[in-house]
């Protein structure tokens, strides 16, 4: 793909994303539903604080003590985990039991972590095939 080709589509790609932001914000200001910003606003604010202060560093360092060709083997691991634990968050956040129990019925804290320590035992299992299959090709 040549240059401007690609500009072109990146700023094609930026116009429905700066598009699709000020569609919500339109909404969330229009919304009547809305009537504590307040709360809104805290939410944003440690939505921030936590991404900046507490996710990037971990990661960042994670990434640092991993080194370069680990990080590069395990990244897909990180990402499922990460993207299983962003859609597992609303009801491991959850206050307590529900007034009904059919709403969450299962042990959610629970089956969150086998679903992480399964993608890590395959994420390890993977390096161990990689590392068997270069040692018989060393051979």
């Amino acid at each position: 793909m040549t240059t401007h080709r690609f500009m072109v589509l990146r700023c094609g790609v930026g116009a429905v994303g700066l598009s699709a932001m000020g569609f919500g914000a339109v909404q969330l200001v229009t919304d009547p539903g809305v009537a504590g910003w307040t709360g809104v606003l805290e939410w944003l604010a440690a939505a921030v604080v936590l991404h900046d202060g507490v996710l990037v560093p971990l990661v960042l360092c994670l990434g640092a003590l991993l080194g370069a060709r680990l990080r590069r083997r395990l990244r897909w691991a990180f990402v499922v985990a990460g993207s299983l634990t962003a859609a597992a968050l609303p009801v491991l956040l959850a206050p307590g039991p529900a007034a009904n129990p059919s709403v969450r019925p299962l042990d959610y804290p629970r089956n969150w972590a086998v679903c992480v320590l399964v993608v890590g035992a395959a994420a390890v299992a993977w390096e161990a095939w990689r590392w068997a299959a270069a040692r018989r090709r060393r051979r």
